[in-house]
């Protein structure tokens, strides 16, 4: 099976981290769950939500081993299994509503109060309820832990009181921490038992687990397990399997684990603490619906009693797993859901390869090295997707039928004419086939700068005042004013634009007008030069994207008029220098945020795009243009760069854009089924954008930087 080893990873002896997974777990996790053939991707999952479904969504697992426990909040270990659903992902262990259930200590003994299962009387505390007084109510001795935690955080010598004065104190203490709320119980002087369970292994209840302290050198009042002895000491802490205990308790624990797992809906694997006083009373103490996976933890010291070595145990998880959804846990053989077809992808790679060196020509300017169709092929690989090489020549509409893809990954640039970004999706959709990026709308507009700038400047965006030149003698509008910049209107990578662009006369603005009209053949774009910063932003995600963080280009030699020309992306060294973040406040990066989102919304553009941005001396944000099929080129485009800069590496952004690709083909799939006409619409466009305020990435350029590598930019 493919299976998503989802976990925090405990990089700090911070008690923040410490329900975490150490490195070494995971790894024994992985090498495990691979012993029994099953093919395993890690993922982290403490960084953005959004990162972590687009790594789902471009995986596909068949099955999400669950060890995440989440960062924050009363509900942070329902997050992930909520998700999970949400994203029709099966998964191991408690789903969303059981992991909110019993992380809250106080509930839960409520709970399980209703079937029979005893706990330490208690309350909950919060910082108002101090005010309503009875601390003199409760059974003194009482100890103090906070209500939302685990791993025995916030427990310590001074957790356990013998009075209410004291008691008043060590509250609000824990509150000052603990913010939540704080569990105040009876404390049970006796010896500390897990009792794990499996489902699947006899009835799922396995036998008991003691927890034996090396008391040597230690000076304690009361027997806990506290903080320190489970994570900062955890070596004076041994396991008996089973635990010492009288036949009749022993029996009475495993009632009570039946009756727990019953009454919480605990599934495949969990394990209940449970107090024995020294009377031979057990006392239920809590519960952890996703339990330590460590080949040390108490789970293992049951199931190895029970016949089962580490590996066993994991896959005798993934197959109770299995059981509740319906999936068959061999490696061999998967078998999704009905409603999912999950596994490896043919994934088809359109793209256009760059064949002549770009400083010499340009005509090829905008296309990708094999270098970069090679890194793109590797990170969908990886993911353990079949990758489909498909150049977009004029042979694709028979090509890519005769490939039988799955979902195509598109970087193609087009071959010729206005519309030639849109060929390719527009071949996509007339076979049906699901593909990345953009629509074929979305690239026929952001290609006409023209059309674009009109776009935008009906919803309100901001970009600089402009005509169009169809032969170089038009008339120049009334009260036009210069400078102004010359460019073709149907290129990227700034092909056409160069030091001579930038013009202050009408005579020299029809000169170059005619000469880009004349070499380019089509029409030119004349628009204000806005003297100031440059900054480019890459968006991510479909009608909510994540804006990364901007990068200004800043241009390193004397000049009153910078330009980010073609001859600069050929050769920046020494020229040119990236900064990511930029260097600007808070405000203007919020700003340039949001207008990036509105043009990606109102141009219709999904999964990824650059937007380019100059900020004038007056503080004032103006789009020049969007680039809805940035380059890609490893440590190199600008996209790739910035990427890098927001912590994702090149493997995860491809990803994260081919995340996308397979949620439409997974929509498609359903829709099938269902017997449905699929049609997947871009994003509406934005009523009305608001003005100024976000986005920037920089516009297509084709560049050959140390080595020739024939990046595009």
């Amino acid at each position: 099976m493919r299976i998503a080893l989802t976990h925090n990873l405990r990089l700090s002896d911070s008690p923040d981290e410490a329900e975490f997974d150490s490195p070494e777990s995971v790894e024994a996790l992985t090498r495990a769950l691979e012993a029994a053939g099953h093919e395993v991707e890690p993922i982290e999952v403490s960084g953005p939500a959004s990162r972590v479904v687009s790594r789902l969504e471009a995986y596909s697992p068949d099955l999400i081993f669950n060890r995440a426990e989440g960062r924050r909040g009363r509900y942070r270990e329902a997050f992930y299994p909520a998700l999970f659903e949400e994203l029709g992902f099966p998964y191991t262990a408690a789903d969303a509503h059981t992991c909110a259930l019993t992380l809250d200590k106080a509930w839960t003994k409520k709970v399980l109060t209703g079937y029979g299962v005893p706990s330490p009387r208690g309350r909950v505390f919060t910082v108002d309820d101090l005010d309503g007084g009875g601390l003199d109510d409760l059974p003194f001795p009482v100890i103090v832990k906070p209500n939302y935690e685990g791993s025995s955080k916030g427990i310590d010598e001074g957790s356990v009181v013998d009075d209410p004065i004291d008691l008043a104190r060590v509250i609000e203490e824990r509150l000052a921490q603990f913010a939540a709320g704080v569990l105040v119980e009876e404390y049970v002087d006796g010896r500390d038992v897990a009792v794990p369970f499996l489902a699947g292994v006899g009835d799922g209840v396995l036998d008991p687990v003691e927890y034996v302290v090396d008391e040597s050198g230690l000076s304690r009042r009361y027997n806990l397990l506290d903080y320190r002895l489970r994570n900062v000491e955890p070596g004076r802490i041994s396991l008996r399997c089973p635990a010492v205990l009288p036949d009749r308790t022993a029996e009475r624990l495993r009632a009570m684990m039946r009756r727990t797992v019953r009454a919480l809906g605990l599934q495949d694997v969990c394990r209940a603490d449970f107090r024995i006083a020294r009377d031979g009373r057990p006392f239920f103490i809590e519960v952890d619906a996703i339990p330590g996976m460590d080949p040390a933890a108490d789970v293992f010291a049951a199931t190895q009693r029970a016949g089962l070595d580490y590996p066993a145990s994991i896959q005798a998880v993934v197959e109770a797993a299995c059981r509740r959804w319906k999936l068959q846990s061999k490696a061999k053989a998967p078998r999704g859901r009905a409603s999912r077809d999950a596994g490896p992808l043919r994934v088809g790679l359109t793209f256009n390869l760059k064949r002549v060196n770009p400083a010499e020509d340009d005509a090829e300017a905008e296309y990708d090295s094999p270098r970069t169709i090679q890194a793109i092929a590797e990170a969908i690989e990886s993911y353990g997707h079949k990758v489909v090489q498909l150049e977009a020549t004029s042979e694709l509409p028979r090509t890519l039928p005769d490939a039988a893809v799955d979902v195509v990954f598109n970087v193609a640039e087009g071959i010729r004419g206005r519309n030639r970004e849109a060929q390719v999706p527009a071949l996509c959709e007339l076979l049906g086939v699901p593909y990345t990026g953009s629509d074929a709308a979305t690239l026929s507009i952001t290609l006409d700068k023209a059309l674009c700038k009109r776009v935008l400047r009906q919803a309100g965006i901001p970009t600089p005042d402009f005509f169009i030149m169809a032969t170089g003698r038009e008339r120049i509008p009334k009260g036009w004013t210069f400078p102004a910049i010359v460019k073709p209107n149907l290129e990227g990578t700034s092909k056409g634009i160069g030091a001579n662009s930038v013009v202050d006369d009408e005579a020299s603005l029809r000169q170059r007008a005619s000469e880009l009209i004349e070499r380019y053949r089509q029409p030119a774009l004349v628009e204000i030069y806005v003297a100031g910063r440059e900054f480019t932003i890459g968006l991510l995600g479909e009608r909510r994207p994540r804006a990364l963080p901007p990068m200004e280009i800043v241009f390193l030699q004397a000049g009153e008029r910078p330009v980010y020309d073609y001859a600069l992306k050929q050769d920046w060294a020494g020229k040119l220098d990236y900064v990511c973040p930029a260097d600007v406040e808070p405000q203007v990066a919020r700003a340039m945020e949001r207008l990036a989102r509105d043009t990606f919304a109102t141009l219709g553009c999904r999964d990824v795009a650059r937007v380019d941005i100059r900020v004038d001396h007056k503080g004032a944000l103006h789009v020049l243009e969007v680039n809805p099929l940035p380059g890609l080129t490893p440590e190199f485009s600008d996209l790739v760069m910035i990427a890098e800069a927001a912590g994702i590496g090149y493997r995860q952004l491809i990803g994260e854009i081919l995340s996308c690709g397979v949620k439409r083909l997974r929509e498609a799939r359903r829709a099938a089924h269902r017997g449905a006409i699929v049609s997947v619409p871009p994003p509406p466009p934005a009523a009305a954008a608001s003005p100024p305020a976000n986005g920037s990435s920089p516009s297509p350029s084709a560049t050959v930087g140390p080595g020739g590598n024939g990046g595009v930019r």
